[in-house]
C-alpha cells in the first residue's frame, strides 16, 4: 500500500524529504504500538514522544493532534478523496468514481497490517468513532458538488440524490472496515465494499 516519497509538486523526494518520511513513519508505527497495547485514551502524547525518542514539540510539527497519529493526515485523505473522484473521465459513472476514491485513499496506509489496526481502533473507541462521523459528513460535503455534477443534479445541495449516494458510498466503507476487523484482516476490503455496494444496489 505503500507509495514512493515524492514532493508536493510531484517530483522524487529529496534526502531531507525521505528523512522527514521516516521520521513520521517511526512516530507513527510507536504510537499504534501505544494505542493497541493499552489503548487510545490511556495513551499520552508525552509517551509516544519518548518511546520514539523525539520531543513533544517535534511530534507536534509532524502531527498536529492526537487523533493525526491514528489516522494519520486526514486533510491528505480527503484531498486524494476529492482529487482522485474529480479525476475520473465523464464516462465513468458516479458509484466508479466513488470507488475510485476510496481505494485511493486505501492506498495511502503504509501497511495491510497497519490499516487493520487503525480500522480496529476506530471501530472500537467511542471518541474516535465520533470523530470519524465529523470527519465524514465533512468528506461528504467536499464531495457533494462532484456528485451533483457527475449525476447532473441540480447544484447547492438541493436534490436528495447526491447525498443519498454519497451516504451509501461511506455507509459501505463503514461496513465492509468492520467486517475486514471482524475477520482479522481476512480478506481485501474494497472486495469487501463491492459486496455491500451490490447488497444495497441490488
Amino acid at each position: 500500500m505503500k507509495q514512493e516519497a515524492k514532493t508536493a509538486a510531484g517530483a522524487p523526494a529529496t534526502l531531507w524529504d525521505r528523512t522527514r518520511q521516516l521520521a513520521s513513519q517511526e512516530i507513527l508505527a510507536t504510537a499504534l504500538r501505544l494505542f493497541t497495547e493499552q489503548g487510545y485514551d490511556e495513551t499520552t502524547i508525552a509517551q509516544i514522544a519518548r518511546e520514539a525518542g523525539v520531543s513533544q514539540r517535534t511530534l507536534f510539527r509532524y502531527f498536529g493532534t492526537k487523533e493525526d497519529l491514528l489516522g494519520g493526515d486526514q486533510d491528505r485523505f480527503g484531498q486524494v478523496l476529492t482529487d482522485t473522484v474529480g479525476e475520473q473521465p465523464a464516462d465513468v459513472d458516479v458509484w466508479e468514481a466513488l470507488r475510485a476514491g476510496i481505494a485511493a485513499v486505501q492506498a495511502l496506509h503504509d501497511s495491510r497490517e497497519q490499516a487493520l489496526e487503525r480500522f480496529r481502533l476506530l471501530h472500537n473507541t467511542a471518541s474516535l468513532r465520533a470523530g470519524w462521523l465529523e470527519k465524514r459528513l465533512r468528506f461528504q460535503e467536499d464531495l457533494l458538488p462532484l456528485v451533483e455534477a457527475r449525476m447532473g443534479t441540480a447544484g447547492g445541495g438541493a436534490d436528495p440524490r447526491a447525498r443519498a449516494v454519497l451516504a451509501t458510498a461511506f455507509a459501505c466503507l463503514d461496513a465492509a472496515s468492520m467486517t475486514w476487523v471482524a475477520g482479522d484482516g481476512k480478506g481485501d476490503i474494497m472486495d469487501l465494499y463491492d459486496e455491500c455496494l451490490a447488497a444495497v444496489r441490488g
